[in-house]
């Protein structure tokens, strides 16, 4: 994985915010060698192996309601350029026509959906795009254009790295849905409080960027979706998850 020169960066991200993070992953090469080289072998044999759960995967949503196995929605990934993302379709056809946040009781989610989204299987087929390498394993979440337009200057520096399929602020916010339950407006609660916590995080990624931080953050991911809870050091986001987990109690 390599690191265009500065002058080649588009000019949205040529600027004094994004250069200290530019200059951090400059330095390291060799990591950003091995991530890469990592991204395709491991992404080859997971697609050979799990070929059998994408086959019952594909079944199921077809059985289960009218439209394509796969999800094909414009996202944003490294150096700010658009790419078609691969996911198991959870939600009925034409759902993205609405808010493209969801909440945890959503009714444009299938009943297949539902169980594909609460084990994140529907994010499997993006082993597809790690290995086309519009993808990383690790990395910050491909955001859509809607929301990548209210990105700060300093948020750029997020797409100095391919998307990634999981990060530390996807570990954080396993419950965004849940976070966004009681919002009125979801699209503007996800802007103005998720989104930045969030990018606390993916900023921090990459000051502190390293090949075995990623494999890290894989095992994390595994855990997570296996119940186990990882606390942030960002203030808002235990908070506002034990409020959210209280409020669906009640």
């Amino acid at each position: 994985m390599k690191i265009v020169k500065w002058e080649q960066l588009p000019p949205e991200m040529q600027t004094d915010e994004v250069r200290k993070y530019y200059d951090i992953l400059k330095k390291k090469r060799v990591s950003l060698f091995f991530k890469r080289a990592f991204d395709i072998v491991a992404s080859l044999i997971m697609l050979v192996l799990l070929f059998p759960v994408f086959l019952i995967l594909a079944i199921a949503i077809k059985f289960d309601s009218k439209g394509p196995v796969f999800y094909r929605q414009i996202r944003i990934t490294q150096y700010n350029k658009k790419f078609r993302i691969f996911k198991f379709r959870s939600m009925v056809q034409n759902a993205d026509k609405g808010s493209q946040v969801t909440v945890s009781g959503d009714a444009r989610i299938t009943r297949v959906g539902r169980v594909v989204r609460k084990c994140r299987l529907d994010e499997l087929c993006q082993l597809i795009d790690v290995l086309r390498g519009k993808m990383t394993f690790v990395g910050t979440r491909p955001e859509v254009p809607k929301y990548t337009e209210h990105y700060t200057p300093e948020m750029m520096a997020t797409l100095l790295l391919p998307a990634g399929v999981t990060s530390l602020a996807s570990i954080y916010y396993k419950d965004e849905a849940l976070l966004l339950d009681a919002a009125q407006d979801t699209d503007e609660v996800y802007l103005e409080q998720i989104l930045p916590a969030k990018m606390h995080y993916n900023l921090k990624a990459i000051k502190e960027f390293s090949f075995w931080g990623d494999i890290k953050i894989m095992f994390m991911t595994v855990f997570a979706v296996l119940g186990k809870e990882y606390k942030g050091d960002h203030d808002d986001v235990t908070v506002k998850r034990e409020q959210a987990q209280e409020e669906t109690t009640v």
